[in-house]
């Protein structure tokens, strides 16, 4: 009898394993259990196009609903996960009981968010993960209110241009010394900056929060100098939690995650995991990537090796976020790197950012340069390191691609 695969969690990591077992000639069962009562659908535009009004929720679908029919794969929506018994290889649900052969996790992780005690769950204060968050902060978004963005990362910037492009008064709130300061190089925040003061946006950086105020409904934040600032709405991205409580009542190990060995294999030998909520082998350490591209590309792998292949994962992280109408392109990590190169682009917000580390080319972030992300991700990919002067001083990219 053909294997039968249980999918938990039904987002991008979700949809591209289930194609890709299809693709690869699986015939048994694969059902998907997702908490949301909407199929998979694309995460990015949420904060973006979504939010703008400029993308509805059909197009958001990663699939249509004939696509799901025609490969015979079970959508059980709506249904919640609620713990996982290894001996007898049985999901238990909110609604029942779904057994299986093999079990991927692909529960991604969730919104960090205030406590309470700071006000951190008063009407008006919202987060940005699902479609239900941006759909409740949709209809708050009108023009000529104040927004308050507490958190200076990619999805509260996000946030904070989609609302000056719907005419609100925004304000971002970081407490560390900058923005992007767990992400990106400071000549990156530098430019994003830019960016958002011209479209008129308060950045207020080295700033933190004592409290949200407000009691039926949040009015806005004491600052911890004491000052407070008025506010319509606040948006609150200081983060995500990797989603483990199912994987814990299964009595999986968890690092960062639900950790998984370089195939994808928990430390169950029937249950997987991938994407945001997993973290796998990495340069001697373990890492967790939260981006689509990596959803994509180890929900495939995984895929691959539950079917037998036996392929190690190895990412190839890429990332982007629009804000207004600039595009930053990121390709590879820049983390622990030691020398920074930067281009200027053609416009006035546009150039790349190098990162180096021990003379190896390890990231490339561009803004409105396209072809800088796409020669540094060429070179990343192919383990070439151009001399970093070389970077800083030629006007043709391209050539270090010969």
């Amino acid at each position: 009898m053909a294997m039968k695969i249980v999918i938990v969690g039904a987002g991008q990591a979700a949809a591209s394993m289930a194609a890709r077992l299809r693709a690869k000639g699986h015939d048994g069962e694969i059902t998907l259990i997702g908490s949301e009562p909407v199929a998979p659908y694309q995460r990015p535009p949420l904060s973006k196009a979504y939010l703008l009004g400029q993308m509805g929720l059909d197009r958001l679908a990663l699939r249509s609903p004939e696509w799901w029919v025609d490969q015979d794969i079970t959508l059980r929506l709506g249904e919640s996960a609620i713990a996982i018994d290894p001996i007898r290889r049985v999901v238990a649900t909110d609604k029942g009981e779904v057994g299986y052969d093999a079990l991927a996790l692909t529960l991604g992780a969730s919104a960090r968010r205030l406590p309470a005690a700071m006000g951190g769950e008063l009407p008006g204060v919202h987060v940005i993960r699902n479609l239900a968050d941006v759909d409740a902060m949709a209809r708050q978004m009108q023009g000529g209110r104040r927004l308050i963005v507490i958190g200076g990362g990619y999805i509260g910037l996000e946030a904070a241009a989609v609302a000056r492009k719907l005419d609100l008064s925004v304000t971002v709130i970081e407490a560390a010394p900058r923005i992007l300061g767990r992400v990106a190089a400071a000549e990156t925040a530098d430019m994003i900056r830019a960016l958002h003061l011209s479209h008129g946006v308060e950045v207020l950086e080295g700033t933190g929060i004592s409290r949200i105020t407000g009691i039926d409904h949040a009015t806005g934040v004491t600052l911890n100098d004491g000052r407070e600032l008025p506010a319509d709405l606040i948006v609150t991205g200081i983060g995500v939690l990797p989603e483990t409580a199912l994987a814990q009542t299964a009595g999986l190990t968890l690092d960062n995650g639900i950790a998984t060995d370089v195939m994808g294999r928990t430390s169950d030998a029937a249950i997987w995991a991938a994407g945001d909520c997993a973290s796998f082998p990495w340069q001697g350490g373990r890492l967790r990537l939260e981006s689509v591209g990596n959803a994509i590309d180890m929900a495939e792998a995984v895929a691959d090796n539950i079917l037998g292949a036996d392929t190690p994962y190895h990412p190839k992280p890429w990332f982007w976020s629009d804000q207004f109408d600039a595009k930053l392109q990121i390709a590879g990590l820049g983390t622990g790197h030691d020398r920074i190169v930067k281009r200027p682009g053609d416009g006035q917000h546009g150039g790349s950012v190098w990162y180096y580390r021990d003379n190896r080319l390890i990231a490339v972030d561009a803004l409105n340069d396209a072809r800088a992300y796409m020669i540094g991700k060429r070179l990343i990919e192919a383990g070439r390191s151009p001399d970093p002067d070389a970077i800083a001083t030629t006007t043709d990219l391209k050539a270090l691609l010969a």
